[in-house]
């Protein structure tokens, strides 16, 4: 799963990254993004260029009769993810990138649980493959909500967690958002495992464990299994 991440790239880089029109987010950067929070995230419509917006991780779909869904839906698998009620009729128009540049996943050790933290080896902003929807309480109050898509480990990753987000570059990343592509294999064809040779990881503090930690401390390398 992907339970935590961080974004402490400047705003001017992601925007030349992935080339944003207009920003309607009020940026900053974040050393351990967790899930219910407002997430940075693109979206390209049609005639409107692309947009970075604020959504709630952890998905509501528009049918959901109880919010706390949300809790549950923080990532989407991607095997099957065609088939899935919550997430089907996402898979031709509601797609996102959801801006990062690095996530945290934890080792089961005999001292404990360690994190790690994932980097591209360029230290480059990315995004995460993700799914929105808007769902509407009954005073007609919206919510609008987001879900990262994991698949299996790469031999990166493979020797701290069994699942790793879905992480998008370069051309993928546009088509990603390209509201013309909805042919559903090609959509899935994008998920898959992000080259280890690309990636980078690292030991970090324990106390990114505690979400009400949010200290740029917590990116820093550590020794591990130290605290």
């Amino acid at each position: 799963m992907c339970g935590r991440f961080t974004i402490t790239s400047d705003l001017e880089e992601i925007q030349d990254t992935f080339r944003i029109d207009e920003v309607n987010y009020d940026y900053s950067k974040r050393y351990n993004v967790a899930p219910t929070q407002m997430i940075p995230c693109i979206l390209q419509q049609s005639g409107e260029g692309r947009i970075l917006i604020g959504l709630k991780w952890g998905l509501i779909p528009f049918w959901s009769k109880d919010p706390k869904i949300a809790y549950k839906t923080i990532n989407a698998r991607s095997e099957g993810i065609e088939k899935k009620p919550a997430y089907r009729h996402l898979l031709k128009q509601n797609r996102v990138l959801i801006v990062s540049n690095g996530f945290y996943e934890w080792r089961h050790e005999k001292e404990g649980k360690q994190p790690f933290r994932f980097q591209l080896n360029t230290k480059a902003p990315f995004a995460f493959a993700g799914l929105h929807d808007t769902w509407k309480d009954p005073k007609g109050n919206e919510i609008h909500s987001c879900t990262i898509i994991t698949t299996t480990p790469n031999e990166l990753v493979t020797d701290v967690h069994d699942r790793m987000p879905v992480i998008l570059t370069g051309r993928a990343a546009d088509e990603w958002i390209n509201p013309n592509i909805q042919e559903t294999n090609k959509v899935i064809s994008f998920l898959k495992p992000y080259p280890a040779d690309r990636m980078i990881k690292y030991p970090v503090s324990k106390d990114v464990g505690n979400v009400k930690n949010t200290s740029p401390s917590l990116i820093e390398e550590i020794p591990l299994n130290s605290k």
